[in-house]
C-alpha cells in the first residue's frame, strides 16, 4: 500500500520539473540534471526547507517593514496591528489558491497560471504588474539606504545620514556618490546569480539582520518604558471629517506591499528538493515576517509617536533618551540598510524573469543566453538607480506600486483564478473570500489613489 502511494506522488514530481523545461513559462534555472549539466551548473538536488523558508521570509521582510510604524499612526495602535495580521491571513490564503491551481495544470510559474486561465493578454498582465511592482519597490531600497547613510530631507526637516555624521558633507558622501558605489560593490556581484538558491546564505543574514534591527529597537522601547520616557500611545485614529476619513485608507498600499512574495513563490517551489512541504514553507514565512512585522510597528510607533516618519529609520537620528543612544541609532540603521542590501537580489531575481518573458517570450532560456542576461540586468540597474536619485520618498513610491501594481500581483490576480476556476477545485467558500478579496483591494486602493491625488 505504501509503495502504491508513494509511485505516483514521484511520477507527479517528476512531470512537473520536466514540464518547466519544454513550457515557454518555465523557471529561469533548467530543473533537469541533464539540463543543468550543459548549462555548466554543478550538482544541485533541490533546496531545503530552511533555504525556502529564508528566501521567501527575505522577499517579504523588505522596505515594507519601515513604513509600518506610519501606518499606525495612520489608524491608531489597535486597527493597525489589527489589519497587519488581517493581511498576513488574506497572502496566505492568495497563496494557497495559486499553488492549488498550479499543481492541477502542472504548471510552474506565476505567468503561466495566469496565461492558463485568462490567454496571453492575462499572462503579459501580470508580467507588466509584477515589472512595475519589483521597480518600485527596488527603487525604494535605494531610497532607505541612501536616507540611512546620506540623510534626507523628504519629510521637511534634514535627518542625517551616518556618513554626513561621521565624516561631515562631502562630495562622497552625497547621496548619488554612495548609491552608486553601492551598486557597483553590492548589488551588481549579487543579481548576476541564475538560481535563486544560491541565495540562500545571504537570504538567513538578511532575516537575522533584520531581527537585530527588532531586538535593539524593543530594547530601547523597553528601557524607555522602564524609565518612563514613553508617554501613552493614540490607540485609535482621530477622525474629524471625510478627508481624515478617506486618508485612512492610504496606509492600504503600503500594507499590501510589505507582503507582496507571490511573484517568487514558484521559483521557491520550483527549486524545493520536496515540492510537497510548499505549504509549510509560506505558513513559516508568513508567521515569521507577521511577527516581525508587528513587534515592529508596535516599537516603532511607541517610540516615536506621532513624530513617526514614513521612512522610521530616519527617527534612529536623533537622541533617544537613553545610555549609549548614537551608537545604538548606528547599530540599528547599519544593520537594517544591510538587510535591504541583501534583500535586493532576492526581489531583482523575479524581475530579470518577467522583463525577458515579455520581451523575448519565445527565445531561449535566459540563462544559457548571457549576453541577454547581461544586457537585461545592466539595463534594470540603470533604470532603478536613476529612480532612487529622483523620487524623494518611500511613502509617494509605495503609494503606487502599491496600490496598482502591488495588489493586482497579491489579491486580485490570485482571487480572478480562483474564480475562473476551469477544474472545478475552488469550494464555495473559496469564492466568497475570492470575491470579498477583490472588493476590499479595488475599493481600498482607489479610496486611496483619490485621497492622495486630493491632498
Amino acid at each position: 500500500m505504501t509503495n502504491g502511494n508513494l509511485a505516483p506522488m514521484a511520477e507527479k514530481k517528476i512531470s512537473r520539473k520536466n514540464k518547466a523545461i519544454i513550457n515557454d513559462n518555465e523557471p529561469l534555472i533548467p530543473k533537469t540534471h541533464q539540463e543543468k549539466t550543459d548549462a555548466g551548473f554543478d550538482d544541485f538536488n533541490g533546496a531545503s526547507f530552511s533555504g525556502a523558508v529564508f528566501n521567501l521570509s527575505t522577499t517579504i521582510i523588505g522596505a515594507g517593514i519601515m513604513s509600518l510604524p506610519a501606518t499606525l499612526k495612520e489608524l491608531g495602535m489597535v486597527p493597525g496591528l489589527v489589519a497587519i495580521t488581517l493581511m498576513a491571513f488574506l497572502t496566505e490564503k492568495s497563496i494557497e489558491f495559486m499553488i492549488r491551481f498550479s499543481r492541477a495544470e502542472n504548471l510552474t510559474s506565476y505567468g503561466g497560471l495566469m496565461g492558463d486561465a485568462f490567454g496571453k493578454y492575462g499572462k503579459a498582465l501580470l508580467q507588466i504588474c509584477v515589472i512595475i511592482n519589483n521597480i518600485g519597490v527596488l527603487i525604494v531600497y535605494m531610497i532607505i539606504i541612501g536616507d540611512v547613510l546620506s540623510g534626507t530631507s523628504s519629510g521637511g526637516d534634514h535627518h542625517s545620514g551616518i556618513l554626513e555624521e561621521w565624516f561631515g558633507i562631502h562630495w562622497w558622501t552625497s547621496r548619488t556618490f554612495v548609491l552608486l558605489l553601492t551598486t557597483l560593490l553590492v548589488f551588481a556581484p549579487l543579481v548576476t546569480f541564475k538560481r535563486i538558491d544560491s541565495l540562500r546564505f545571504t537570504s538567513a543574514i538578511s532575516v537575522v539582520l533584520a531581527v537585530v534591527f527588532l531586538v535593539i529597537a524593543v530594547g530601547i522601547a523597553v528601557v524607555k518604558i522602564i524609565s518612563g520616557g514613553i508617554g501613552m500611545p493614540r490607540l485609535f485614529p482621530v477622525i474629524t471629517d471625510i478627508e481624515s476619513f478617506f486618508k485612512l485608507f492610504t496606509v492600504v498600499p503600503v500594507l499590501v506591499t510589505a507582503y507582496i512574495c507571490h511573484y517568487n513563490v514558484h521559483s521557491i517551489d520550483n527549486e524545493l528538493e520536496d515540492s510537497s512541504q510548499m505549504h509549510g514553507v509560506v505558513r513559516t514565512a508568513l508567521t515569521l515576517c507577521s511577527s516581525v512585522y508587528l513587534m515592529t510597528s508596535f516599537v516603532g510607533y511607541l517610540l516615536f509617536g506621532e513624530g513617526t516618519l514614513d521612512d522610521v529609520l530616519a527617527n534612529f537620528d536623533t537622541d533617544l533618551g537613553i545610555p549609549f543612544s548614537s551608537v545604538l541609532n548606528d547599530i540599528v540603521r547599519l544593520s537594517y540598510a544591510a538587510h535591504l542590501m541583501l534583500v535586493f537580489p532576492v526581489v531583482f531575481y523575479p524581475l530579470r524573469i518577467n522583463i525577458d518573458g515579455l520581451l523575448f517570450p519565445k527565445s531561449k532560456l535566459l540563462v544559457l543566453d548571457n549576453l541577454r542576461f547581461a544586457s537585461i540586468t545592466i539595463s534594470l540597474i540603470g533604470i532603478i538607480f536613476l529612480g532612487a536619485s529622483f523620487i524623494p520618498s518611500i511613502w509617494d513610491a509605495f503609494q503606487f506600486t502599491g496600490a496598482t501594481a502591488a495588489v493586482c500581483v497579491g489579491f486580485i490576480f490570485p482571487a480572478a483564478i480562483t474564480l475562473r476556476d476551469q477544474n472545478n477545485l475552488a469550494t464555495k467558500q473559496d469564492k466568497v473570500i475570492s470575491v470579498i478579496m477583490i472588493i476590499l483591494a479595488v475599493f481600498s486602493n482607489a479610496v486611496a489613489i483619490y485621497s492622495d491625488a486630493f491632498a
